[in-house]
This record gives C-alpha cells, sequence and structure tokens, in this order.
C-alpha cells in the first residue's frame, strides 16, 4: 500500500529509558509529559463504532444498536486500539464495524452522511482483515486527494461474503467519486469492479439501491 509509513508509531527497538531517568513528582505529570511530546497526531480524530449483531434479531429502530468504541486522535492511540480488537475475520457474522471522522455518526441520518454514498468492496469469508486495515491506514494518513470528502469506513461481516465499504459525503460531486474510488482500488491492489450506492437511493429502495458509478 502506498505511502502509509507515516502512520506507524515509532520502532519498538528504540533505546529504553533507565529507570528514574525521567523525574516525576508523583503524580505522573512528567510521564504524561513525555507522552505528549512522543505521540504523533493524526490531522483528524476517528472514532470506532460497533453494530451489535444480536441486537439486529429483535424489532428495533434502525441504527439503534450502533455505538461508538473510541476516539482516537494519535498513532499511537490507533494501533494500541487497533491491535487489542478482533479483526473483522473473528466478528460474528452481522457485525458491522465502523470508523469514522469524529463528530460524523455513521448514519444516514447524520446531516454530513444524508447527501452521501458509498463505495463498496466485496470479499470471501475471512479475507477482508488486510482491505480493513489498509483502508484504516490510508484514511486517518490522508492519502486521499479528496479527503475531506470522506465520512468514514465499514467493514460488514455477512454469512457468505465480507464487505468493505467508504462512505462519502456528496454523491452529486462525481469527480470526487471517482477519485476516491481509483486511489482506493490502487491502495488495496483490488482488480474487480466496485459500485456507489447513494444512501437517499438506498433508503428509499426497500430491495436496495442500484449502483449509480460502476468501475
Amino acid at each position: 500500500m502506498a505511502e502509509d509509513t507515516e502512520t506507524r508509531p515509532a520502532s519498538a527497538g528504540a533505546e529504553e529509558r533507565e529507570e528514574g531517568e525521567i523525574a516525576d513528582d508523583g503524580d505522573g505529570s512528567a510521564a504524561a509529559a513525555a507522552g505528549r511530546v512522543s505521540a504523533h497526531p493524526l490531522e483528524n480524530a476517528w472514532t470506532f463504532w460497533f453494530d451489535n449483531p444480536q441486537g439486529k434479531s429483535r424489532a428495533v429502530a434502525w441504527g439503534s444498536t450502533i455505538h461508538p468504541i473510541h476516539t482516537f486522535s494519535t498513532v499511537e492511540d490507533f494501533w494500541s486500539l487497533y491491535n487489542n480488537i478482533h479483526h473483522p475475520s473473528k466478528l460474528n457474522v452481522g457485525a458491522d464495524f465502523h470508523c469514522f471522522k469524529d463528530k460524523i455518526e455513521p448514519k444516514w441520518e447524520d446531516p454530513i452522511c444524508a447527501n452521501g454514498g458509498k463505495w463498496t468492496i466485496s470479499c470471501g469469508k475471512g479475507k477482508s482483515d488486510t482491505f480493513w486495515l489498509h483502508t484504516l491506514l490510508a484514511l486517518i494518513g490522508e492519502q486521499f486527494d479528496f479527503g475531506d470528502e470522506i465520512c468514514g469506513a465499514v467493514v460488514s461481516v455477512r454469512k457468505n461474503q465480507e464487505r468493505v465499504a467508504i462512505w462519502t459525503k456528496n454523491a452529486a460531486n462525481e469527480t470526487a467519486q471517482i477519485s476516491i474510488r481509483k486511489q482506493w482500488k490502487e491502495f488495496l491492489d483490488y482488480k474487480d469492479s466496485i459500485g456507489f450506492v447513494v444512501h437517499e437511493d438506498a433508503k428509499r429502495s426497500d430491495k436496495g439501491a442500484k449502483n449509480r458509478y460502476t468501475v
């Protein structure tokens, strides 16, 4: 994947400090200050959300089973969280795991998402882990030329396949949509065609919407 090295934390093999090298007044402030200096901030803060598959079996309103997990704003926070959560291949069937810019909810009704849509790729069972990680690194590393048009991404685990999708803000901005699609496929080295679905079209149709762009 192109240029993802900037989003990786400092090498774990760096020289360790000797015990007592950092003076501390007992409240941990010196250690906290050192942590702030060494952290690598991201351009945007991001929030992981989880949609509980167990809740989907009950008669509840769509979106009510989606809950925020954690918000991160540094490279170190991302890897600390990513390395301690289940990857898509380990999630239960029916689960959806989202990573969206902070303050944007992964729902059609969110004002920032309302006029947008999503690009989706599909893969076999247990195959989405690499696609998901490389998509996350491209997002938080701001590798898309039209990154401001992106709301976030979601990985969905279903019975016969797994899907990764990127949600965008403005479905009518064809230039941005095509650019995002092109770069995403390059980052993932994905050769198959992918389609774009407008959220508003999907809401109006019980059977789902047709692809507006398929490339």
